[in-house]
């Protein structure tokens, strides 16, 4: 963002407006806690502040200051529309493309509301006004800080603000070990401690607050649903829709699964594949220079980071096991894998499809 725009959007802010923000479809913590980190910031300075997510989040998130307040278009589409049709600002938080945010992206494209993007994502698309956008950044979180910064009004960060960025810095850079964490980052966190932020009780409340469902699920996956492709450098789980059903399936109670996948040694890139709604979704994830993002992009239509990346198959879930490995070959050389002479004997396609 350059200095003309922090001027116009100062200038813009500088009385009460009706402010929207929206972000992508199933909100994980980063997007859930610059959306409410923004909506407390926006809220002290006396504007009318509406969040709209395009469908629901996990229930670990529920705690957030301001998530009561928050408007799922999925089940109420009229009360969003309103908001949207009378909104002065959208702010666009952690992603950068309007199909990721489904129907949704329909409504915000043709309103005539000035509208900022705040992401760290890849190739962002160009449909709006100002662009707070850093690939560099390790979550939406920071860059929401950055903003508060810009607009001069550190000293409003509150405990309330500071315990929605700390959630989504936390929960995008995997509690601080992936490369993304910077210097700057624990520079962040430090004041947002000191301003507020329940640390501990963050932690607890995103990752030791767990249904017994939701651990069986992983232990099943664990157990029974990983498969490892030694030659390739790769693991993967699967889950179909019956496999979510018996145990009792909630939304956010496969995250984080397929980074087990990738903690293996020897492993670079790992995949999760899940079947809802008749779509069977990805998640990838690398460690080093092999790109999920452009792997994801050109395979599975979807995109993301570097190193941490989602999509979509619409053929069936066997057919895309059976896609993704014969990919994998391409990619050998990228994924520096170990030689496997038992895998090659075995075959790796065959070995894939034993365990879907």
């Amino acid at each position: 963002m350059n200095a003309n725009q922090v001027k116009e959007i100062k200038e813009l802010l500088s009385k009460p407006k009706n402010v929207v923000i929206v972000t992508h479809w199933s909100p994980d913590g980063d997007a859930m806690g610059s959306s409410l980190g923004l909506y407390n910031y926006l809220s002290q300075k006396k504007h009318k502040v509406t969040v709209i997510t395009p469908n629901d989040y996990p229930s670990f998130l529920y705690w957030l200051p301001g998530n009561k307040n928050v408007i799922n278009f999925s089940t109420k589409a009229k009360e969003a529309k309103v908001a949207v049709a009378k909104a002065h600002i959208i702010f666009c938080l952690d992603f950068n493309s309007l199909k990721r945010i489904d129907a949704l992206g329909d409504e915000v494209g043709k309103s005539k509301a000035k509208k900022c993007i705040i992401d760290h994502h890849l190739q962002p698309e160009d449909f709006a006004d100002f662009m707070l956008h850093d690939i560099k950044a390790c979550s939406t979180c920071e860059l929401i800080h950055d903003f508060i910064e810009l607009m001069g009004d550190k000293k409003l960060i509150n405990k309330n603000i500071s315990n929605c960025l700390y959630t989504g810095i936390m929960t995008d850079t995997g509690s601080f070990r992936f490369p993304s964490t910077t210097p700057k980052t624990h520079r962040i966190i430090a004041e947002l401690i000191d301003a507020g932020a329940e640390n501990s009780e963050i932690h607890n409340r995103i990752y030791d607050d767990n249904t017994e469902d939701k651990l069986r699920l992983l232990g099943y996956c664990l157990a029974e649903k990983l498969t490892v492709l030694k030659e390739y450098g790769t693991a993967f789980f699967t889950l179909q829709e019956d496999e979510l059903k018996r145990f009792n399936y909630k939304k956010g109670d496969t995250e984080g699964v397929v980074n087990y996948a990738l903690s293996i040694a020897g492993i670079r890139f790992a995949a999760f594949f899940v079947e809802r709604d008749g779509i069977i979704k990805t998640s990838f994830r690398s460690k080093g220079d092999f790109n999920v993002n452009l792997f994801s992009r050109k395979h599975f239509s979807g995109g993301g980071h570097a190193n941490a990346a989602g999509g979509m198959s619409e053929i069936s879930l066997d057919e895309t096991i059976i896609k993704f490995v014969s990919l994998l070959a391409g990619y050998k050389k990228e994924l520096h894998p170990a030689t496997s002479p038992a895998l090659k004997k075995k075959g790796i396609t065959k070995a894939a499809k034993k365990k879907v």
